[in-house]
């Protein structure tokens, strides 16, 4: 069992929904030493159900989203935000004030998750990414002023399971999060993309492009990773050399505007995410 998730050891952790972000979380949880049985999920369909019952024999399923709070410390709402009024109607009468909701639908306020789950109940929200599909998740969180400090701690394990946590303390800048990364790594898919097809029509054939491309990404995240204590514009110049080929694209890029044109689409993301929001909170 990981240092991490030995936080959770003696608690039993909830999901409501079983879709592709319940099924990588819980099974970052098990991988990481949480036990199966420790761990309850329901969904109205039986498929996915029966699919993780299979892989994980010990697991606890049903179709009854009450019978999983009633029977865990920490519960993941783990549906979509048109759907969460429905899905917490079926646990609305029960008293949460000890359990910590965890919300991963984007855009629905701890307000609005507290008009549904009760005044009282801790409520962290959270905006995770698709590489925690396979264990690189990158994950925003906010809390309440219910969740302790051990619910928190509690959290940041979960979420840990699947890649890294990040904390921020006001509420409004989950829609910065969702924009630089719960949407983040499709900005960086569009940029491989375009890296591949440009090699691919100088020459390269295009496997080779493609396995370029992405090992050069993977080294330049793990490089900014690995020296926190270094600006990245000084990475960028340490491999920029005055009149050689990377200064040449570099300028090009800026020539472009690219730095603006990434500034305008984060703002875009903020703005639809709020209009979301206002959707999903009324």
């Amino acid at each position: 069992m990981t240092e991490s998730i030995e936080l959770l050891s003696k608690a039993k952790v909830g999901f409501i929904g079983a879709g592709n972000m319940a099924a990588s979380i819980l099974g970052g949880l098990i991988q990481s030493g949480l036990p199966a049985e420790s761990i309850y999920v329901s969904n109205r369909s039986a498929g996915k159900l029966d699919a993780l019952k299979e892989k994980y024999p010990t697991i606890n399923t049903t179709h009854d989203n009450a019978e999983v709070v009633n029977n865990v410390d920490y519960v993941l709402l783990a549906v979509k935000p048109q759907i969460m009024s429905t899905a917490c109607a079926d646990f609305r009468d029960l008293d949460l004030s000890n359990k910590c909701a965890i919300s991963v639908a984007a855009g629905v306020t701890c307000e609005t998750l507290n008009k549904l789950l009760g005044a009282d109940t801790p409520v962290v929200r959270s905006m995770p990414n698709t590489p925690s599909l396979i264990g690189y998740g990158a994950t925003g969180l906010y809390a309440n002023d219910k969740v302790s400090e051990q619910q928190r701690d509690a959290t940041s394990a979960i979420f840990d399971a699947v890649g890294k946590s990040i904390w921020v303390d006001n509420e409004d800048l989950m829609d910065v999060v969702t924009a630089v990364s719960g949407s983040g790594p499709a900005h960086y898919f569009l940029f491989m993309e375009s890296v591949v097809q440009g090699g691919i029509d100088l020459g390269l054939p295009e496997e080779t492009a493609r396995e370029l491309a992405a090992q050069t990404a993977l080294g330049a995240a793990a490089m900014v990773q690995q020296n926190s204590e270094t600006e990245i514009g000084q990475l960028r110049r340490n491999v920029t050399s005055p009149g050689g080929t990377t200064a040449a694209a570099l300028d090009t890029l800026n020539e472009h505007k690219l730095p603006e044109i990434v500034k305008k689409a984060l703002e875009a993301s903020v703005k639809r995410g709020k209009e979301l929001a206002d959707i999903a909170n009324q």
